[in-house]
């Protein structure tokens, strides 16, 4: 079966490594690609919210079946276009990937189905908003409705500095994504990162993991995409997966049949572990980044295999997913002066060496090969991956590859990743 994988991040040549494994795929062409997916996949220049380089793509390398791994093609209806077409692919349609799109949209969803998730206001005017704010206590939790990179949420601690900030988002801060803004209660836990495959009607759990925003050590500094995952989290054990999927995913999974557009892909849940339980915090809808990487390197069944029983509707019949019992911990290398301003175009060494190291794949992101050099390209540009038996085990591996076998000078790390594992 020919494949087309749709993305260019750590994710996609997470997955790209992943597909490769397959018997079922006998062909892989990545859109646009990067430097190390290069390595194992045919790659196509062509971006990934080129929808109509895209479809001129799969017309002429005739592709069975498309994955897309980034939110912004799904936003803007690839899936739609390609199922017009009558091409197999996996992910939501563009009214269903409203779960990302739109965070009013899924809050919404929340409250005529009785999801835990935290109180909220949505608002479209200043004074409005400003009048909710001074409702609620801090640190406040203010958020752009639409796509926002995964930056579009800021936590202050004064009420002058929410509505410092409100001033901003209305302003344009995050362009038409804060053209409406939710406001919630802030809530008190620890956040996790949980999977389901689903294909309509059916959702197979995956497993969970914790991420790390910020992107500094010690949570500090701006948010960012994502700096490094661990998979297990020991904060979510298997009682909390079934309550996940009994009070969140499944109630998601029907209200979204019940209301016409139902969901097949991966439906990815930020969690907040509460005192109360489970609560929602947001819906994405597609694997998470950084967090990919670690559910892949732990996966052992094929992931092909999956994908297409969610596409033909037939989950239902799919064996479970297998998974090693190993820690997998991914540490993301980026560009220093992200996720502010950064340059472009520094060498990188040492990638061959790292995954000659027990336990390691590097996964690649913003990078792109010339002259014979790998050359940074993006903010976040390499994800280090390492499998063991233990946490510890894992977390030394991943940081003695940086250490001594990645030479790359104007990257940077966090230092703590999976320390509450730890």
């Amino acid at each position: 079966m020919k494949v087309l994988l749709i993305g260019s991040g750590g994710r996609e040549h997470a997955l790209a490594w992943k597909l490769v494994q397959s018997d079922l795929v006998t062909e892989l062409t990545c859109a646009p690609g990067n430097a190390g997916m290069a390595e194992i996949a045919a790659v196509a220049p062509v971006a990934a919210d080129d929808l109509i380089g895209i479809l001129a793509l799969v017309q002429s390398l005739q592709i069975d079946f498309v994955v897309v791994g980034p939110e912004q093609p799904l936003a803007l209806g690839l899936v739609d276009m390609l199922q017009e077409t009558g091409v197999k692919v996996f992910g939501p349609t563009q009214i269903a990937a409203q779960l990302e799109a739109s965070k009013a949209f899924t809050k919404d969803l929340c409250r005529r189905y009785n999801i835990p998730t935290a109180d909220y206001g949505v608002f479209t005017d200043l004074t409005e908003a400003k009048a909710f704010l001074k409702t609620m206590t801090p640190p406040y939790v203010l958020k752009a409705d639409g796509l926002a990179a995964g930056k579009g949420v800021v936590l202050p601690e004064t009420l002058s500095e929410a509505e410092a900030e409100l001033e901003e988002f209305f302003s344009g801060k995050f362009g038409e994504a804060s053209n409406t803004v939710v406001i919630e209660e802030f809530m008190e836990g620890e956040e996790v990162s949980f999977f389901a495959i689903c294909d309509g009607k059916t959702a197979v759990p995956l497993i969970g993991a914790q991420d790390h925003k910020r992107a500094f050590d010690g949570d500090k500094g701006p948010n960012t995409g994502g700096m490094g995952a661990y998979s297990p989290a020991p904060v979510f054990s298997e009682a909390d997966r079934e309550t996940v999927m009994e009070t969140i995913i499944l109630p998601t999974l029907h209200g979204m049949e019940k209301d016409g557009h139902p969901f097949t892909g991966v439906l990815f849940a930020g969690l907040m572990m509460t005192q109360e339980g489970p609560k929602l915090i947001e819906y994405n809808c597609r694997f998470g980044d950084p967090e990919c990487q670690v559910l892949m390197r732990r996966m052992q069944s094929d992931l092909m295999e999956l994908f297409m029983a969610a596409e033909a509707g037939e989950l239902d019949k799919a064996p479970a997913p297998a998974w090693f019992d190993d820690t997998v911990v991914n540490i993301v290398l980026a560009t220093k002066g992200y996720p502010g301003a950064y340059e472009k175009g520094s060498a990188i060494k040492g990638i061959d060496a790292a995954n000659d190291m027990d336990g390691v794949v590097v996964f690649h992101a913003g990078t792109k090969s010339e002259d014979g050099q790998l050359l940074a390209s993006g903010g976040r540009v390499l994800n280090v991956t390492a499998q063991a038996g233990t946490v510890r085990a894992a977390v030394d591996a991943a940081y003695k590859a940086i250490d001594e076998a990645i030479d790359w000078p104007e990257g940077f790390c966090r230092r703590d990743i999976a320390k509450a594992a730890l």
